[in-house]
């Protein structure tokens, strides 16, 4: 799935404000609302791919990603303005291959914008050594956001 930042302001080169994003998605994966597969945090957008928990839909995911991390800046940053772009673009992962060619355009997306030589070297991605990810059970359910 991807979403991007109200009027696409560069919001993520902030570093406190893309932890804070990074904070959102853990607690709410640790929560069990989705299992997390992949991810990168550009400056104006977001790119996920996961897999919503049974009861949670697609919608309701995002709806507590976005709403969540705007409650948390205003009450952190002490800044209630419009935070992201209405709605969010999303592809059904059809199959493994699918998946895999999904992650690879998420992890080198900052590669392709030219803010790192390697995926590895982006400290907002998946690809950075050290994020606690999910391994992919069934590729019928795995959404990019």
């Amino acid at each position: 799935m991807t979403f991007s930042t109200w009027q696409r302001r560069r919001l993520f080169v902030v570093e406190p404000y893309a932890r804070l994003f990074l904070k959102t998605i853990y607690a709410y994966r640790r929560q069990g609302n989705f299992q997390l597969h992949a991810f990168v945090l550009m400056p104006e957008h977001v790119h996920l791919l996961l897999t919503p928990a049974e009861d949670v839909t697609l919608e309701r995911s995002v709806q507590l990603i976005k709403g969540g991390y705007s409650h948390a800046f205003g009450v952190e940053f002490g800044k209630h303005k419009e935070v992201w772009q209405r709605g969010f673009t999303d592809h059904r992962i059809r199959d493994r291959e699918d998946f895999e060619k999904h992650r690879q355009y998420i992890h080198n997306n900052p590669v392709a914008r030219r803010l790192v030589d390697r995926a590895a070297e982006y400290r907002y991605c998946s690809a950075y050594p050290g994020f606690k990810l999910d391994q992919l059970t069934s590729a019928a359910k795995a959404v990019v956001v």
